[in-house]
């Protein structure tokens, strides 16, 4: 994995959902606790695994790791850090204004921003305070993926930013004062972030197309942010076997291509290659071998005789028979939760169906996983930046305009703050649910942790859009009603067999019922088992999948369907033949 002697104090590893971000920073940090060093392990992702994959109870403190002797992991709970970021900017306030004003700001510090920025706060402190890691030689950060952890890397600079230019002494986090007294801090991570002697950014990929553009995006924009000591890390590797397995051959093709392809900006980097494991990622022996490239668990999986779950399609009858309504593909980065919405948005359009396909997720690859132009279909992504421009626009001429040129100064002050993007993106995912009214809306979800965190702004983005706007867009108060509508909205719950995807899937399909919206149905993707492969490692792998195919059947899901791992890859989920511009329609 990564060599001792060349790693730097800090190390963030950041990559496109699914591709190993959190199993190369565990066994990285497991090589330097082996060597002597003393480590600390943090996860910044709101859909953090990394209790199951070191097997340990992990919280918001530093908790040592049973078996790895020098090293302790923290998980940044996001809506625990907003608790007690709420608490600390109130608490100076409770003695000196009346009940109503206190009740003001902690509405103001109930959205979805808060949470991301507590967070982010969290992280500051790791990163930009020596004190608080004094006592650790090396600090690890297991990042989001990757559209959630650039809006976090430039946190810094937006904040520090706003609170120098705000005057106002208010934002949509509450009184400045609670801002002001982290500049500092922000500042000085930056500083940390941008310091080639002290931290490194691994840019964490698999040999597919997909992700490499994702790696090479990340590289750019973290460049452009002055963050340059960067790595490339090539994850899952495979070389095949058996010579007569057309699976592990069209595997194997596969990586040679995107390989090959690889964009220019990434050659230059420097780069490792990890090849595909036949074993599980799970616990400390199992990392030691990743790390050093060992041969895998000793004893064989267990063969399991389970019955198939049916095949995708036979969801479809079903999902067309009210012609309407939304759905929504939702799930762990990685596990194909675009695929899996491009192909059920195709299959609608077929079927004679008005469709609309688009994505709520930052880094989503949505007009590549559509394969051909077709009749009926609309493919589109919510653009941030032109919904934040759009959003300004109407506040400024909405609550601006019987406001002098002061009052209109600070109110554009105001809308410069990030809390604006949460704001605006969040309105274009309501109307974009209104559109199943009159059609079908197929909706490529983000990644789960940010997912949830959008589903959980509906409550508090009334009062936020109260401070500006005279009205609600009808959309906006209708949102909620719609998803809590079994018959309306369609939530598929996708995953991988795989331990970490499937019980972070039921994770999800808890949080979704404590928020009252039901999951129509489990996808399980890319299965080797369902494929029939006979490759040495893929078989292995295959086995694997029986115990946690059976797990989502008998414990976790009503219904479930699968999809195999294909050869071919113009017929597999997710390979396009033609990409499709955003925004087009074929009626």
């Amino acid at each position: 994995m990564i060599a001792v002697k060349d790693a730097t104090r800090n190390m963030l590893f950041t990559g496109k959902g699914g591709v190993g971000k959190t199993s190369t920073a565990c066994a990285t940090a497991v090589s330097l606790a082996d060597a002597g060093r003393r480590v600390l392990l943090v996860s910044t992702d709101p859909a953090s695994n990394l209790d199951e994959v070191l097997e340990a109870q992990i919280g918001m403190t530093p908790t040592p790791i049973p078996g790895i002797s020098g090293l302790m992991a923290i998980n940044i709970d996001p809506v625990e850090a907003a608790q007690e970021y709420k608490e600390r900017v109130v608490e100076p306030y409770r003695e000196l204004l009346p009940e109503s004003a206190i009740r003001s700001i902690e509405e103001q510090l109930s959205g979805a921003c808060t949470v991301e920025v507590a967070a982010f706060d969290e992280f500051a402190k790791l990163l930009g305070d020596p004190r608080a890691t004094a006592e650790f030689d090396h600090v690890i950060f297991d990042t989001a993926p990757t559209g959630h952890t650039l809006r976090l890397l430039q946190l810094p600079a937006a904040w520090s930013e706003f609170i120098a230019t705000n005057n106002s002494g208010t934002s949509c986090l509450g009184p400045l004062a609670g801002l002001n007294a982290q500049r500092e801090l922000y500042e000085h991570t930056v500083a940390a972030l941008k310091d080639e002697a002290a931290t490194t950014v691994f840019l964490v990929t698999r040999p597919d197309k997909t992700s490499l553009a994702e790696a090479d995006r990340t590289r750019e924009e973290l460049g452009a942010l002055g963050i340059t000591h960067q790595s490339l890390i090539v994850n899952g590797i495979f070389r095949a076997t058996d010579p007569g397995d057309p699976i592990a051959q069209a595997l194997e093709k596969r990586g040679q291509i995107a390989l090959a392809a690889m964009p220019p900006g990434l050659r230059g980097l420097p780069r490792t290659d990890v090849s595909l494991v036949e074993h599980s990622l799970i616990g400390a022996p199992n990392l030691r071998r990743f790390a050093t490239g060992g041969d895998g668990t000793s004893s064989e999986p267990a063969v399991m005789q389970i019955e198939l779950p049916p095949d995708w399609t036979s969801l479809l009858p079903e999902l067309s028979r009210s012609g309407k309504g939304v759905i929504m593909t939702m799930g762990k980065g990685g596990v194909g939760k675009t695929t899996v919405a491009a192909h059920i948005a195709m299959a609608l359009a077929s079927m004679g169906h008005r469709v609309h396909l688009t994505t709520t997720d930052p880094a989503a690859h949505i007009l590549d996983a559509v394969s051909a132009p077709m009749q009926n279909l609309k493919v589109s992504r919510i653009d941030p930046a032109a919904e934040i421009h759009q959003y300004c626009a109407e506040v400024m001429a909405e609550a601006g305009k019987d406001l002098d040129a002061n009052g209109r100064a600070l109110l554009e002050e105001d809308l410069r703050s990030p809390c604006t993007a949460e704001i605006a993106v969040f309105r274009a995912f309501a109307r974009t649910v209104h559109e199943g009214n009159n059609g079908f809306v197929v909706i490529d979800t983000a990644p789960t942790g940010h997912t949830l965190l959008l589903l959980d702004a509906a409550s508090s983005y009334h009062r936020e859009v109260e401070r500006s706007l005279s009205y609600i867009p009808e959309s906006v108060r209708e949102l909620l009603p719609r998803l809590h509508d079994e018959t309306f909205t369609r939530v598929l719950v996708v995953t991988l067999p795989e331990a970490t995807p499937v019980h972070e899937a039921a994770q999800l399909q808890q949080d979704l019922q404590r928020a009252g919206i039901r999951v129509f149905s489990w996808v399980i993707n890319q299965s080797l088992l369902a494929a029939g492969t006979r490759d040495k490692i893929l078989a292995k792998r295959a086995l694997l999948e029986g115990s946690y195919i059976d797990e989502v059947r008998t414990q976790y899901a009503n219904r479930v369907v699968l999809i195999p791992w294909m050869a071919d890859s113009t017929a597999e989920i997710g390979e396009a033949t033609e990409p499709v511009q955003a925004g087009a329609s074929y009626d």
